[in-house]
């Protein structure tokens, strides 16, 4: 069991840190912990510094400060089978006969689906499909109309 005084210490501050024990710095560096952007590879808020370079201890990434300060959003560009820009709202078809897991209906080559919602994730889109229902297809798999 941990003394008394044992515990005091850890609630006060370091004599010699501007920052609440909240907030600690690490030895070898003059920047506190929350000031550090989080990791832009895993997200992960335990980054350090070494150097002129910011370390994720999680993933293992390294990045320059500088480059963190200005991420660029890139828009990310769903194609379907053939190459062709999917945008929601499309109609596309289905270019192979997909077997649905769990269940032993089938979506044959040529089901056309209509109104596609493009989603983030392993199945780029969501859609509605007649006699079948709701379900999320991969835009390798379909063709625009």
């Amino acid at each position: 069991m941990a003394s008394a005084s044992f515990l005091a210490a850890l609630k006060r501050p370091h004599p010699e840190s501007p920052h609440p024990r909240a907030v600690p710095a690490f030895p070898d560096c003059d920047t506190p912990v929350s000031t550090l952007p989080a990791c832009p590879k895993c997200e992960s808020t335990y980054t350090y510094e070494d150097g002129a370079l910011l370390i994720c201890p999680e993933c293992g990434h390294e990045w320059s400060p500088r480059d963190s300060e200005a991420p660029v959003a890139e828009a990310r560009v769903i194609r379907d089978a053939v190459g062709n820009v999917l945008l929601d709202g499309d109609t596309v078809t289905v270019v192979k006969d997909l077997k649905i897991k769990g269940s032993s209906l089938v979506v044959k080559v040529g089901t056309k689906v209509k109104n596609i919602r493009l989603t983030d994730g392993d199945h780029d889109i969501d859609c509605k499909i007649d006699g079948i229902g709701a379900m999320g297809l991969k835009s390798e798999f379909v063709k625009k109309v």
